[in-house]
């Protein structure tokens, strides 16, 4: 066995022990790097799916490991949107329905993420809804949980883990970059929205490691969800065309997390002749390696169906 000519001692190894979650970071980052180009044109994912019940697909994330599809949305028969009770959806990414689970008191799942560990999958959603003067709920903080289909889980449920990696934080909700294994939330800062950005080890292990924090500019319309990729998180925004008729008012922002600034802007007409045609969520698709922007359409007038197209060209 070849002998190191470097003493090797447990400080030293502590030191690499200490520094592997950043250069784990870092590799991951590099492994991310470029961004989306917003114009591209779009291309369907799934058109025009139920999900297990009827109301609108308020959000989703994909499991790039497995071949899922997560979306969630208010429970049906509820009553009110201030109770916070949603459903969660488990799809094939042929959008055929595979199982459920309801969340009683999460909040308005804005936007989810979904981490796949070994054959199991974990979502990581709002938590501990609080209604709001507009008589919906948010949640006031984060929760992982591990998906068992039927399943039903309240705030005090057992099988939730709960964190607050911004202490204080209001409003919040969260996803996942599946490129760079990094948590990202979006929360209330007292005078605007933030995204805030930590390694995902860090916040399962209790001791949230911060990489970005920026705030969310604002004019941008009525926000719809988010996704992020590497160094840059996406806005998506719009009405249903009830309220801004076609081709709508949808538009997917991109801001560059290491500084805050906007650096692209742009319309989405992805399943223009839908009908109601709503924007709800986003999420990151990998495919072989390659990265897929997708944004999710709600619409029908009667029991709601969810669309997703995605964008694949990088700049």
């Amino acid at each position: 066995m070849p002998i190191s000519p470097f003493p090797v001692t447990r400080r030293g190894l502590l030191k690499l022990v200490a520094a592997a979650p950043a250069l784990a970071s870092a590799r991951a980052a590099s492994a991310a790097e470029g961004r989306f180009e917003l114009t591209a044109p779009s291309t369907s994912l799934i058109w025009r799916k139920a999900l297990y019940d009827e109301t609108v697909m308020q959000s989703f994330a994909i499991d790039n490991a497995h071949g899922h599809i997560y979306t969630v949305q208010l429970k049906n028969g509820s009553g009110s949107d201030a109770a916070g009770h949603l459903c969660l959806t488990k799809l094939s990414l042929a959008g055929a329905v595979l199982g459920h689970m309801y969340l009683m008191g999460f909040g308005h799942g804005v936007q989810i993420g979904v981490e796949p560990s070994g054959s199991a999958a974990y979502l990581w959603t709002e938590t501990d809804g609080v209604p709001n003067s507009e008589g919906s709920s948010r949640g006031s903080r984060l929760c992982r949980f591990k998906f068992v289909n039927g399943q039903t889980l309240t705030t005090s449920s057992s099988a939730l883990t709960k964190y607050a990696p911004v202490a204080g934080a209001t409003n919040t909700t969260c996803t996942i970059d599946p490129s760079t294994d990094r948590l990202v939330t979006r929360y209330w800062g007292g005078s605007s929205f933030r995204f805030a950005v930590f390694t995902l080890a860090s916040v399962k292990a209790g001791a949230p490691q911060q990489v970005y924090d920026i705030a969310q500019p604002g004019g941008l319309g009525t926000f719809q969800g988010y996704a992020a990729y590497g160094d840059f998180v996406y806005v998506l925004t719009g009405n249903s065309y009830d309220i801004s008729p076609p081709p709508g008012n949808t538009y997917v922002t991109c801001l560059d997390l290491r500084t805050g600034q906007q650096v692209q802007r742009a319309a989405s007409v992805a399943g223009k002749s839908l009908n109601y045609r709503e924007p709800e969520g986003m999420g990151i698709q990998l495919v072989s390696g390659a990265p897929r922007l997708c944004l999710g359409l709600a619409s029908e007038p009667g029991p709601r169906l969810a669309s997703i197209f995605y964008k694949s060209q990088l700049i």
